[in-house]
């Protein structure tokens, strides 16, 4: 069936000053970001840092208390977002008492651009069987099911909410295989929450940090961590140097004895800034992926870094 919706513009999400407020409890404060069309995009942060909240916010299932979101292009308030956007629900919500085959055609009935073939190969290679039911599937086949109505809708935005929880290793390398092509060879933007930093590394070439409610760290995975360096060297009375602090911004530093260890964006070079020790000092290396998600997360406090801030213009 042809969809009469315009192609989505280059912005898959954004969101604009966006709170939420649970009775005395903030969730989300202040979250101002936007994510290109066609990334997988992962959503890394604490328990209760506000994933959860965010991606029910963008599937319509929770009111924003304040602030703006738009997804391809649409505000999250318009039916139109409907036929664009996936949602898929840590817990994997399914009729236990439909077979898969039920589950299948209900998807194709409500989705005007289902894709049957793809939700049938992605039930077919888990070995499930069409007419079992979905109440006596294993969690991790209830999980490809889920799945497979996600990807059958073809849709401009998928959203997951820890997705792989409760897969295998193979089952997971499969369903991480099919988001990178269906990303890479349909223009489709995934977002995934996820507490499998490794997972993440893989798989996303975008990154969103959240901690307490608040947005620490988005843009692209290439541009956000090089922007980080790792320094290690003498501490002066039991701190950081002051010319590392006063010149940096340091994201996170600890002290063990007569040593002290930093994550640092710098703010030009490390060594010949005004004040700065000679570059022997001081040794550099370059963080992993993982070593900079931990400290924006261990470091609420510190400074964030978004790349990708929604112009005013753009704000519904």
């Amino acid at each position: 069936m042809h969809d009469p919706s315009p192609a989505p513009g280059p912005w898959a999400i954004e969101a604009d000053n966006l709170w939420k407020r649970y009775r005395r409890r903030w969730a989300l404060q202040e979250c101002s970001f936007r994510v290109p069309a066609g990334r997988v995009c992962a959503m890394v942060g604490p328990n209760g840092a506000g994933k959860s909240t965010f991606l029910g916010i963008a599937a319509r299932l929770v009111q924003p208390s304040s602030g703006s979101l738009r997804l391809c292009g649409v505000p999250v308030s318009d039916p139109a977002v409907l036929s664009r956007v996936a949602y898929l629900a840590q817990d994997k919500p399914l009729y236990p008492r439909f077979t898969v085959a039920d589950t299948l055609r209900l998807g194709r009935e409500l989705n005007p651009r289902w894709d049957q073939a793809l939700a049938e190969r992605i039930v077919r290679s888990g070995n499930i069987a069409p007419s079992a039911r979905v109440g006596t599937l294993s969690g991790g086949q209830r999980t490809r099911v889920a799945f497979a109505l996600a990807f059958g809708k073809r849709p401009d935005l998928l959203l997951l909410d820890e997705p792989m929880s409760d897969l295998d290793p193979l089952a997971r390398d499969e369903l991480s295989g099919l988001l990178m092509a269906e990303a890479a060879e349909h223009g489709t933007t995934v977002l995934m929450s996820s507490h499998m930093l490794s997972e993440v590394e893989e798989m996303c070439d975008h990154l969103l940090v959240l901690a307490d409610g608040r947005l620490r760290m988005a843009g692209p995975a290439d541009a956000l961590v090089p922007a980080h360096t790792l320094v290690t060297g003498l501490a002066v009375d039991g701190r950081v140097p002051p010319e590392l602090t006063e010149h940096h911004t340091v994201v996170e530093a600890r002290v063990s004895g007569r040593q002290f260890s930093a994550l640092v964006r710098p703010n030009g070079p490390l060594a010949g800034t005004p004040g700065a020790p000679a570059a022997a000092a001081w040794d550099t290396l370059s963080p992993s992926l993982e070593e900079v998600l931990l400290a924006c997360m261990r470091a609420p406090g510190a400074p964030a870094l978004v790349l990708d801030e929604p112009r005013k213009e753009t704000a519904a």
